[in-house]
């Protein structure tokens, strides 16, 4: 159980990094946070285990991959809100 609450929590400290890495908030507040920091570990498992490792996320290509998940996300979010 401790180790879902950790999760969460470091899940949602990545998010926020990376949002403010890139100057754009995350939409949905702490949740968003917390989804984008999780999605973002699955899309960063792809780079590699390498870096400093918190709970179960290694921290480098978590934050890459939550930072391409931002990226991906706002951009998606500009192309349909020209095309509306």
């Amino acid at each position: 159980m401790f180790s879902f609450i950790w999760y969460i929590i470091i899940g949602g400290i990545l998010g926020w990094l990376a949002g403010l890495i890139l100057g754009k908030d995350v939409p949905g507040g702490v949740i968003g946070n917390i989804i984008a920091g999780i999605i973002g570990a699955w899309i960063g498992s792809f780079l590699g285990d390498w870096g400093p490792k918190l709970s179960s996320f290694y921290v480098f290509p978590t934050l890459l991959g939550t930072i391409v998940l931002i990226l991906i996300f706002s951009f998606i979010m500009k192309s349909v809100g020209k095309k509306a």
